[in-house]
């Protein structure tokens, strides 16, 4: 026994983790974004309004609600508990596992079966209780690696529920405030339904009086119809977006209706968002740390398979009683011990091994390339949406000047229809201009709300409620 102890002890000295050591890559990373505006951070209280609905109380409560009971984000809790539980299961299975057991058993033995032949006690009671013990000695690391590879699967879980947040409020914020730009255009399509109406009426006024044309008349009823044909689409758009945001705040989808009826406007003035560095960018993003935890994890099951190239050394122990009457259990003479030490070790197997390496070391590459097409995709990402936010900034400016003169034409055109100045022709051209400049403004607004909510996401790192991976065995 003591020889069995000692030979363990140096074996645990020797022991080594075969398989690479992974090392965090370093993502490479422009000094700058190409349309940054100042060089002010995307610090805590910048990304605060993100998670506080950008000023919205309505909308502040409904990302409160949507973050408690969404059901997709249910789903990222589970896996990450799913994920705590397989690294909890590691951790154990580096401990030594302890059984206990016990039996009585009776058997008549045949004639043959005594002892001796023929003579002996024809009836043999057994009575066994006692404790095992098995603890595989993790000499090459095998143990080590799994655990190293559950803890990073839990990081990678947890940024994965990070970034399911991050993606439903901004699928919740672009909602609402494509609602709200929806609820501009039905007002502006039901006013301009008024405003030809009223056409319509000077139109049949002026045919009545003999000063105007059946053909003004006709025109100017199917100039209106057209208009009011607008009206039901924008009405069905707006009914599924609140159809949309109700679901995912975790509610039945007509649950908002009433709440999201009462018409709001758009954030009147666009913030300039500050960015900070790419770098500072990358590191914030939870896709990126999932990338970057999925690689350590495949880094780590590398070992993993590595370790069946060698032996497994297994401590085993038995410490128990055994008896022929129960009554003699536990006493001195019944006393039962014994300790060992197994090896397993499959020579022949070593071809499966090394494609089994072979598997996991392309499993690892593959897991490489996703981690660098992961920080180009989110640099792409923050570019483009930077450049979009810009361009439709400017863009709403032209259209604010355009749809201002665009109302002043129509409304001298109506002035010299009137007067008989102008022909009907010329009033509905003006009209017309000015819907589509009108229309094209709120949609160019609300394109401009939607660009900032997007861009928010793209630089947005966790919300109040973050869930951190537990490290270094904790």
């Amino acid at each position: 026994m003591r020889n069995v102890l000692t030979l363990t002890a140096a074996a645990l000295l020797a022991a080594c983790a075969v398989g690479p050591d992974y090392r965090a890559p370093e993502p490479q990373a422009p000094a700058a974004f190409s349309e940054a505006r100042g060089a002010r951070a995307f610090n805590a209280d910048v990304e605060r309004r993100f998670w506080a609905g950008f000023g919205d109380p309505l909308l502040a409560g409904l990302i409160r609600q949507t973050l408690d009971a969404n059901n997709d984000l249910q789903v990222a809790l589970a896996r990450y508990d799913r994920a705590r539980a397989l690294l909890s299961g590691a951790r154990r299975e580096q401990l030594p596992s302890v059984t206990a057991s016990a039996s009585a058993a009776e058997q008549h033995l045949a004639e043959v079966e005594r002892t001796p032949p023929g003579g002996g006690d024809e009836r043999v009671e057994l009575y066994q209780a006692g404790a095992g013990l098995s603890w595989e000695l993790d000499l090459f690391g095998r143990l080590r690696r799994a655990t190293e590879a559950r803890r990073a699967e839990l990081g990678a879980a947890g940024a994965d529920l990070q970034g399911v947040r991050v993606a439903l409020v901004g699928q919740l914020a672009s909602s609402y405030f494509e609602l709200r730009g929806l609820q501009q255009q039905l007002a502006v399509a039901r006013h301009n339904v008024q405003l030809q109406s009223e056409s319509l009426e000077i139109v049949d006024a002026r045919l009545q009086a003999g000063r105007g044309t059946e053909f003004d008349t006709v025109r100017a009823r199917a100039r209106l119809d057209a208009t009011r044909a607008a009206v039901p689409e924008l009405e069905a758009s707006i009914r599924a977006n609140m159809h949309r945001i109700a679901v995912l705040s975790g509610q039945a989808p007509t649950a908002l209706v009433d709440t999201l009826a009462v018409a709001e406007p758009l954030p009147p003035v666009m913030p300039e968002i500050p960015l900070g560095t790419p770098g500072e960018v990358l590191r914030r993003r939870p896709d990126i740390r999932a990338a970057e935890r999925r690689l350590a994890a495949a880094t780590a099951s590398i070992g993993i398979v590595t370790a069946d190239l060698y032996p497994r050394f297994t401590l085993g122990g038995l410490i128990g009683s055994v008896a022929a009457d129960g009554d003699d259990l536990f006493t001195g003479g019944a006393e039962s011990r014994r300790i060992a030490l197994g090896v397993d070790w499959t020579f022949l197997d070593f071809g499966k091994v090394r494609a089994r390496i072979d598997a996991a070391d392309a499993d690892s590459r593959a897991a490489l390339a996703n981690y660098q097409q992961t920080v180009l995709n989110a640099l792409e990402e923050t570019e483009t949406l930077l450049v979009r936010y810009h361009r439709d900034q400017t863009r709403t400016g032209y259209l604010a000047s355009a749809a201002a003169g665009a109302d002043r034409a129509a409304q001298l055109a109506r002035e010299r229809y009137r007067e008989g100045i102008i022909g009907y022709f010329e009033v509905l051209a003006a009209e017309q201009e000015r819907i589509d400049t009108r229309d094209a403004l709120i949609q160019s607004r609300t394109r401009v709300t939607l660009g900032m909510v997007n861009l928010y996401r793209a630089l947005a790192g966790a919300p109040d409620q973050q869930v951190e991976p537990q490290q270094n065995g904790a």
